[in-house]
């Protein structure tokens, strides 16, 4: 397997895991008049991504290399920054929108890659993330509109 698939395996794997952290953090510390709606949105959003990863590293591994699993690996693999203040409840629709899309960004890049390639298999786990992540990008939005 080329290092550069393994590499932008790694790169979509760690933005998986940091937006599905950051999701999860937002779920924790959500506030305001729609408590409850967002509380169980970003709930929805963290498990989806949540049930993929163990599936997605599995796939890395079948690639012939490890898959990341330490804090600081993540980051420097990922797009996904981490911040420690905690957003109102608007920015944190807003800022998951913004690495929704990094998500997405990486997770295509693998799809053509793994495609060109002939690993199909991984690559049609690959396409339904991606269709996940379009489905929590629609929703998002359509949240705050």
């Amino acid at each position: 397997m080329t290092p550069e698939i393994k590499l932008k395996a790694k790169q979509a794997f760690a933005d998986s895991f940091l937006f599905y952290l950051k999701a999860h953090y937002y779920h924790w510390n959500v506030e305001g008049r729609h408590f409850s709606q967002d509380h169980k949105f970003f709930g929805d959003i963290y498990e989806d991504v949540q049930d993929s990863l163990d599936k997605f590293a599995e796939e890395i591994r079948t690639l012939g290399t490890y898959a990341p699993g330490v804090f600081d690996r993540f980051m420097d693999l990922s797009q996904i920054e981490q911040k420690s203040a905690i957003p109102s409840a608007e920015e944190m629709h807003m800022e998951l929108i913004k690495d929704n899309e990094k998500v997405l960004s990486s997770l295509n890049a693998l799809f053509d890659m793994l495609e060109n390639n002939h690993l199909h298999g991984f690559g049609d786990f690959i396409a339904g993330r991606i269709d996940a992540h379009n489905k929590h990008q629609w929703m998002l939005k359509s949240t705050l509109k």
